[in-house]
């Protein structure tokens, strides 16, 4: 200080002796203790954040999965109908309006299957973002602010 005063002795949380009275063993063990607390809090961290991630994913399909089975259910229905109109206006032979529209909903599948293999595709995978950030604020850290 300033005015005179001695500064105070400077002391680690939860400890007996201020650092200055500590040797230098005890000095490397307080920091790979601690060094080794805020990794295994990095990993749990990474593990909620991914554990988040996943479960948004999982109540998403779960919810696309039952919209899909009722548009199963009205397309059943809807493609039957369809069929019996093309044979009354379309066609003389009752299976051909079935044939037809088979075949229309087959073009419509494949269609449907190439956009969702190319979003997939392009999706990212569920990663543990803020972990990954502050492992590398972290290391920066200890590098003193040097990229390497």
């Amino acid at each position: 200080m300033t005015d005179g005063q001695p500064n105070p002795p400077t002391q680690l949380p939860g400890d007996e002796k201020p650092v200055e009275e500590m040797t230098v063993g005890e000095l490397v063990f307080e920091v790979s203790d601690r060094a080794s607390i805020l990794i295994r809090e990095e990993i749990e961290l990474a593990k909620t954040e991914v554990t988040e991630k996943v479960n948004s994913l999982l109540r998403g399909s779960v919810t696309a999965l039952v919209a899909g089975v009722f548009v199963l259910l009205a397309l059943m229905l809807a493609m039957h109908g369809f069929a019996w109109m093309l044979n009354d206006l379309v066609f003389d032979n009752f299976w051909a309006g079935f044939f037809v529209e088979a075949a229309i909903f087959l073009l419509i599948a494949a269609g449907a299957g190439f956009y969702a293999y190319r979003t997939f595709k392009r999706s990212a995978p569920p990663t543990p973002d803020m972990a990954i950030e502050e492992a590398k604020e972290i290391k920066a850290a200890f590098d003193g602010g040097e990229d390497s």
